[in-house]
């Protein structure tokens, strides 16, 4: 009777201590289940072979290599104006007429006086030549007659100078004159711009030399039209660094302007320095940085595997790896900061 009366409690505390590890053990096979059933929705890409760029860019305002203040080299009325601004020019072309008649008048006069000295200084040469007269009066009819030349030449250069003429190709890009306007010598008449070449001047830093090289592609985008790339080249380098700015003067020459590019427009100029082909590459939203290391998550049978990885140039939305990633790998672009090591993802998006 005593064995009976102590064993009972025992076998009491058992069978609870049982019931409670068991109702332990399902909770726990719950909460496992609830873990394996969480699935990260995620967007993916594909470990591609491409070319990338390593590029200097900086900005700059766009000016024409050949422009050309026109100016009335005589003192006159503008009788005429062929020309207006916007109209194309060539280098030689008629663009605006002052008047010529005192011009004219002038000429006359010198070549009627060139012509009385020159006949005298010819029969003064004949009778030198037979000693009939002093070399003192020779020369001094030679004399004359060499400054009424020079007086003639510039009385016919003074009559070609009502004529106004372009000195480069171009656009005329500003007119200061209207028809009936009296100019003087000198005085600013048109304002010719030639278009092409347009380049940008650039002011590299100075650890950046060894990289600029002439010749070297650039590519041009402008704020007035965000949506066109124009192509440049490296046209001159600076050979001296400036001491107070540490930088040193790079021309981009614009190839192709397209016929829409102007003077004074504001662009943002990238130097080409080196081109790598048939490197790996994935979207540059698939990296992830942590301190001075980089890591991207790589999907394999609906699990992500955090990878580390080693980079190297950038361009606009790509960028280079150089360790860590065989060609097709998928990475994770899109949702990989709520993943962890080995978990489920679910894939959105369709290579």
């Amino acid at each position: 009777m005593k064995t009976l009366r102590y064993s009972f409690p025992i076998f009491l505390a058992a069978g609870l201590l049982f019931g409670t590890t068991a109702c332990n053990n399902g909770e726990d096979q719950i909460n496992t289940d609830k873990e394996e059933k969480v699935i990260i929705p995620v967007e993916i890409s594909q470990v591609s072979r491409g070319n990338i760029s390593a590029y200097y860019a900086n900005t700059a305002t766009l000016e024409a290599e050949q422009e050309a203040m026109v100016v009335s080299k005589v003192r006159g009325i503008v009788n005429e104006i062929y020309v207006e601004e916007g109209d194309q020019v060539q280098a030689g072309q008629t663009i605006a007429k002052i008047e010529d008649e005192q011009y004219r008048i002038e000429l006359a006069r010198a070549e009627a006086t060139l012509n009385r000295l020159e006949n005298e200084f010819n029969r003064n040469k004949q009778l030198f030549e037979r000693e009939l007269v002093s070399a003192e009066t020779f020369q001094n009819a030679q004399y004359e007659y060499e400054s009424q030349k020079a007086a003639y030449d510039l009385a016919k250069l003074n009559l070609e100078y009502t004529t106004i003429q372009s000195p480069i190709s171009g656009v005329v890009s500003e007119r200061f004159v209207k028809k009936g306007n009296m100019v003087g010598t000198d005085q600013d008449v048109f304002h010719v711009t030639d278009f092409s070449p347009l380049q940008a001047i650039l002011h590299v830093p100075e650890h950046e030399m060894a990289k600029i090289r002439k010749g070297q592609r650039a590519e041009l985008k402008v704020d007035a039209l965000p949506n066109e790339i124009f192509a440049g080249h490296v046209e001159r380098i600076s050979p001296v660094v400036d001491s107070e700015t540490g930088t040193f003067k790079v021309t981009v020459y614009v190839d192709e302007t397209k016929n829409i590019l102007r003077p004074g427009m504001f662009g943002r100029v990238k130097i080409v320095y080196d081109t790598r082909e048939n490197t790996r590459m994935i979207p540059k939203s698939a990296i992830m940085s942590e301190d001075l290391a980089q890591s991207v998550f790589v999907v394999k049978d609906s699990l992500a595997f955090k990878k580390a990885i080693q980079t190297g140039y950038t361009n606009g939305t790509n960028i280079e790896v150089l360790e860590g990633l065989d060609d097709g790998e998928i990475v994770v672009t899109i949702g990989q900061g709520s993943l962890q090591d080995s978990s489920k993802v679910n894939v959105i998006n369709n290579l």
